[in-house]
């Protein structure tokens, strides 16, 4: 094993992951409880999907900026200090806050500093990796991500249940994890960018392949479905289990997903992206369609675990599918604009599954998502059969 090396990935992809674990943990201890900590300040259902919607859409839009300007300048690392900064130094305002509105404005300034880091965060590991090895790496990555979405939930049940302490309390605990991220990315992170000579070509969208921007337009289709999981939180707490056990509960998707995401992540670079990200779809549309059809905490757990199954299938590989699919010089930029897709549609999405939660019933937000991942399974069989066609013409 090369001393550049921990555990067999690049020294860059495990500090990575291990800043991506501190600061998840901090996220996912507040967001477990947030759609709680909502409703009891008097927000509908529609305004905690709008809170949420809008923070990632408007900061989204960051995300293409960033990735870009990281491969104009050759550098990734001053976005994510800047972002995994903004995060912490936000996250202990929301024990200020006592209305709806304010925790809009702490979310909007958190989702910024996410809008800064991620692209820059995703070009770098892809610019780490060796040896044709991005499933196995973005695996790596959200496993890490995810294990501290186990460990923010669990905390947070801890928390309400044994001591207990308010929301507020849990929002300023939340702080310590979130800064721990940012001392990992000072210490122990190093620039992996190609040199700003290489990079000074004005960037234009006709760079990028067509079947880039084909893939875009299958996770818009997506993306549409796929609410915000708060109305999954807000669904089980109807159930009417103790609201202790929410966080708990959303404990159980993570926790599948980290013991799937590097085996799924290793199975793509060996059979293809296109396949998990099929399969993951599919699940998708069967678990939103069961959260409709029932009602019930047993079926909802079951539910949680098919659930952390479809996000180890798809997250990390659709990540290793873009590093595919573009040059090394404008993975920044790539990674930018797959992910502003991807906050830009949590908007009208988000808006349109809390509406149907208020305005027709609990089921109809869940059925829409349902149709919406099974049309973007469709879409991604018509992208491998382009792509087949494109390769055949290619070698005649």
């Amino acid at each position: 094993m090369s001393k550049n090396q921990i555990f067999g990935l690049e020294r860059n992809v495990f500090f990575t992951g291990l800043t991506s674990f501190f600061t998840d943990t901090s996220i996912k201890l507040i967001y477990s409880v947030m759609p709680l900590f909502l409703l009891s300040i008097g927000a509908s259902k529609t305004a905690i999907s709008l809170i949420e919607g809008i923070a990632e859409s408007t900061a989204s839009l960051l995300k293409a900026f960033s990735g870009y300007w990281s491969d104009k300048i050759g550098k990734n690392k001053p976005f994510m200090l800047i972002g995994y900064g903004i995060t912490a130094l936000v996250t202990p305002l929301y024990s200020l806050a006592g209305k709806p509105v304010q925790v809009l404005f702490i979310r909007f300034a958190e989702r910024i500093g996410k809008g800064i880091r991620t692209a820059p965060r995703d070009s770098l590991i892809s610019g780490s990796v060796q040896n044709n090895e991005a499933g196995k790496n973005f695996g790596f990555h959200k496993a890490m991500d995810n294990s501290g979405a186990i460990i923010g939930p669990l905390t947070a049940f801890l928390l309400l249940t044994l001591f207990p302490l308010s929301y507020k309390h849990i929002f300023l605990i939340a702080t310590i994890p979130a800064l721990l991220g940012v001392l990992t990315i000072t210490l122990f992170i190093k620039e992996a960018k190609a040199r700003k000579s290489e990079n000074q070509q004005t960037f234009r969208f006709k760079q990028l392949p067509r079947k880039f921007y084909y893939f875009l337009v299958i996770i818009f289709v997506f993306t549409l479905g796929n609410s915000a999981d708060a109305l999954l939180l807000v669904k089980t707490a109807e159930t009417g289990i103790d609201k202790s056990y929410v966080p708990f509960v959303y404990m159980i998707f993570n926790t599948v997903s980290v013991f799937f995401a590097i085996p799924a992540g290793k199975l793509s670079d060996r059979i293809g992206r296109e396949k998990l990200i099929m399969v993951g779809f599919l699940v998708y549309a069967v678990v939103y369609y069961l959260f409709g059809r029932f009602n019930h905490i047993g079926i909802f757990m079951l539910l949680f675990v098919m659930y952390g199954f479809y996000s180890a299938l798809t997250d990390g590989t659709q990540k290793a599918l873009v590093s595919d699919l573009v040059s090394k010089e404008l993975k920044g930029t790539s990674f930018g604009l797959y992910h502003a897709i991807l906050g830009v549609t949590l908007l009208p999405a988000s808006l349109i599954a809390g509406t149907l939660y208020d305005k027709v019933n609990a089921n109809a937000p869940f059925y829409f998502g349902s149709a919406m991942a099974f049309a973007a399974c469709l879409l991604m069989v018509v992208f491998v059969i382009y792509n087949r066609k494109s390769k055949l013409i290619r070698d005649h």
